[in-house]
């Protein structure tokens, strides 16, 4: 299955030939919006699905960030909790005794129902590098609209199976902007420090950042940043630093040191199996169901009916369920969550839903670069997946720069980032009845703000350093990859689409609880407040609904 052979840790080389094959999906790995080994991820495996005709409590929609918080929190006050996922439980290893294949070989487990892969960075010296796969249920979907694509994580643990890890709580000079109705004392005081500490974030060593080889091309990024006047800023993330220490010693099996970050990381990334969701199945009272699919939810006699499909790796529905649930909680995603309401909305099976079900969906301003250095600036044959710091420009120029991994296993003089924009544009979610499904109104020339935002930055490195910008990474004579997002947000906003605590309008016991509540931008990457909302809005809920 996967080239196992092929880490990104060692010292030698590869052939030109192998690292175009193998390279392109490591570029967006830093900013998508978790990894454990077989044991970790037993822990939250659910032997038995949910029946057909099955009444419980409480139902959550997908295991990601809110849903996570909510079962957990719910779990630990006496209720009842069935959540249901789409993908898989990543909890068995495939044949290269693994669990997730190698960023540098994306096999079967890597993309979710695709043939071929769509990985973020395309082209290297402006050759396609997207291979041929077998139609799986792989832990990456790729969801195409018109003008953009946006990546999210299927599998229990949701975006934190993909993502790299990036914990940073907004400047609370910036939360005003992103959630307008939310009290940031509370958030700051309580519901941040909550989040952070569920979710097992921390800081590098500084002194090892300084020295260690795997995070040369980080030190190259900040000495480039500050060369230009702007500050390069440490940023929390949730992998174990220890672990990284001792992978990159050689005394433990190399994840983050092997490049393991976009189809999965086998060791050391504490994802949400390892903390959240670790904790709710420990209650007892959390059962999950992979492999099933929301379809419906509407009003019923006893509670809200819930139809639900099961699948199998192939994609195929091999039965469908109706099961009866007190209250819904909708956490499938920004997508996942707005396309659900949106579909319920205009074909009657929730109509009361109001006006702005859909509205508000942003990107959070993602725009990916690369530039060309200098000899005297190599940035490292060895380099860890896990980004650790960023370029903090969104005050004056409103872009914030992830200095981003570029972990090929050879010397590529290249830097990367990821930036997250001030991009004022929003998109809307509608019905399309005659396709059968719903659409996104996003444009891509809506990306050329995002791309003037990140300019600020990356024109002033490049004229200070007399560099120039790569233009081989996303297909020919292609500077920006401004046809993605890895952080949807929106959908189903906070106080509009909602109350002030997400329930829905309309429909007393039916909540959402993700990033569809968050209107587009979060300034920085965002996981860290869709945690801390759901953290703020279930103590609400569970205090107020369920006395």
């Amino acid at each position: 299955m996967s080239d196992t052979t092929m880490h990104l840790s060692g010292s030698q080389g590869v052939s030109r030939r192998r690292f175009i094959a193998g390279t392109g999906s490591l570029l967006g790995a830093a900013a998508l919006v978790g990894h454990g080994t077989a044991a970790h991820a037993a822990t939250v495996a659910q032997a038995a699905p949910i029946g057909d005709g099955a009444h419980v409590p409480a139902l959550v929609i997908g295991t990601g960030y809110g849903g996570s918080v909510a079962a957990l929190r719910l779990a630990q006050a006496g209720v009842d909790v069935q959540m249901i996922e789409m993908g898989m439980a990543w909890d068995t290893p495939g044949s290269d005794g693994k669990i997730f294949c190698n960023t540098t070989a994306p096999d079967y487990r890597s993309y979710w129902l695709r043939t071929k892969t769509k990985q973020p960075l395309s082209n290297f010296f402006g050759i396609p590098i997207d291979k041929d796969i077998p139609r799986y249920t792989g832990i990456l979907d790729a969801e195409d609209f018109s003008g953009i694509t946006v990546y999210q994580g299927r599998g229990v643990g949701g975006g934190s199976l993909v993502n790299g890890g990036m914990a940073v709580t907004p400047k609370r000079e910036n939360f005003g902007a992103i959630l307008p109705s939310v009290n940031p004392e509370e958030m700051y005081t309580t519901y941040y420090p909550r989040a952070n500490a569920g979710l097992g974030s921390g800081l590098i060593d500084p002194a090892w950042f300084d020295t260690v080889d795997c995070y040369q091309f980080a030190r190259v990024g900040r000495k480039q940043a500050g060369r230009s006047g702007f500050p390069f800023v440490f940023v929390p993330d949730v992998y174990d630093w220890d672990y990284m220490k001792k992978e990159s010693a050689g005394t433990a099996p190399k994840s983050a040191v092997a490049g393991e970050i976009l189809y999965g990381n086998n060791y050391g990334k504490k994802s949400l199996q390892k903390t959240y969701l670790a904790q709710a199945k420990s209650t007892g009272r959390v059962t999950i169901s992979p492999l099933h699919r929301v379809t419906s939810v509407s009003p019923g006699s006893g509670g809200y009916t819930v139809v639900i499909e099961q699948l199998n790796t192939n994609g195929d529905v091999t039965a469908t369920k109706t099961v009866t649930s007190d209250k819904v909680f909708f956490a499938a995603g920004s997508v996942g969550t707005s396309k659900l309401l949106v579909k319920l909305k205009a074909t009657g099976v929730l109509p009361n839903l109001n006006g702005e079900i859909g509205r508000g969906w942003g990107d959070n301003g993602n725009v990916m670069c690369g530039r060309a250095n200098y000899l005297w600036d190599p940035t490292g044959k060895v380099q860890a997946s896990i980004p650790c710091g960023g370029i903090d420009n969104w005050n004056a120029g409103g872009a914030f720069a992830e200095v981003a991994p570029l972990p090929t296993g050879i010397e590529t003089y290249a830097s990367f980032y990821l930036s997250i924009t001030k991009n004022p544009n929003r998109g809307t979610f509608s019905w399309n009845p005659a396709a059968g499904r719903v659409d996104l109104d996003w444009q891509t020339a809506w990306k050329q703000a995002s791309i003037d935002m990140a300019k600020t930055i990356f024109d002033k490195i490049n004229a200070t350093e007399g560099t120039i910008y790569r233009t081989d990474l996303f297909g020919a004579y292609k500077i920006w990859n401004d046809t993605l997002t890895y952080h949807p947000l929106g959908g189903a906003v906070l106080n509009k689409a909602t109350d002030n605590y997400g329930r829905l309008y309309g429909y007393p016991g039916l909540y959402v609880i993700d990033g569809s509540l968050i209107p587009g931008n979060t300034s920085v990457n965002p996981f860290v407040t869709i945690t801390a909302l759901a953290e703020r809005n279930i103590e609400k809920i569970i205090a107020a609904d369920l006395t």
